[in-house]
């Protein structure tokens, strides 16, 4: 798995995500393991449940904030996708070796935001829980054309922002704790896997918001 060429080109992205406090990168995974996480997602979606604002105990629906549906994933159970668990190995890696950042562990939903779905600004950390440290989204969305919806925007420090195309393939990785972003409305399915590299073990953070 820890090939040189994989390291290679991690260390390029990490390059930017250091520099940009955010990277994009296209085709992120191989054919076959889209392929096996786009089929287990379109699997699962009957068991989807309304996403929530806040961490355990203090999790609320709040519908004005956030509209999506989310279904929570787990290495042990979910060998459907292991390869993709072996793409988030190889990241772990080199988030520690690299940039001594003492990563312990990951935690993954499926996400569906149906028409109408949004989520406002906001930032992927919780008030009394500061342990995810890199944020990772991989969409889903097969032939997304532009009036689709459901654009990613990330707002930089000088309060300007820029939007991202949830095409099919496409990864987006930032920094959890210093990139605001937001989900414009979408107007069809719109499809991601989406988680966070974390300080923590991640049973502190499944079946959260």
């Amino acid at each position: 798995m820890n090939t040189e060429k994989n390291t290679e080109k991690w260390l390029s992205w990490v390059d930017e995500l250091s520099c940009n406090d955010y990277v994009i990168i296209d085709d992120f995974l191989d054919t076959d393991t889209y392929l096996d996480v786009k089929t287990f997602f379109l699997s699962k979606l009957d068991y989807f449940a309304q996403a929530g604002i806040g961490a355990l105990d203090k999790n609320m629906i709040q519908t004005e904030i956030r509209g999506d549906h989310t279904f929570w994933l787990n290495k042990e159970r979910d060998t459907e996708i292991a390869p993709f668990w072996d793409v988030l190995d190889q990241a772990m890696y080199v988030f520690n070796r690299y940039c001594f950042l003492s990563l312990a562990g990951y935690e993954f939903h499926f996400a569906n935001y149906p028409p109408g779905g949004y989520y406002k600004k906001h930032l992927d950390q919780f008030k009394n829980r500061n342990n995810r440290t890199i944020s990772f989204i991989i969409y889903l969305n097969d032939n997304w054309q532009k009036g689709d919806g459901g654009e990613l925007e990330i707002y930089t420090p000088d309060n300007k922002s820029f939007l991202v195309e949830p095409l099919a393939g496409r990864c987006v990785l930032f920094k959890s704790d210093v990139v605001p972003h937001a989900v414009l409305k979408s107007y069809k399915n719109r499809y991601s896997l989406t988680g966070w590299l974390l300080q923590k073990p991640q049973k502190l953070g499944q079946f959260l918001g």
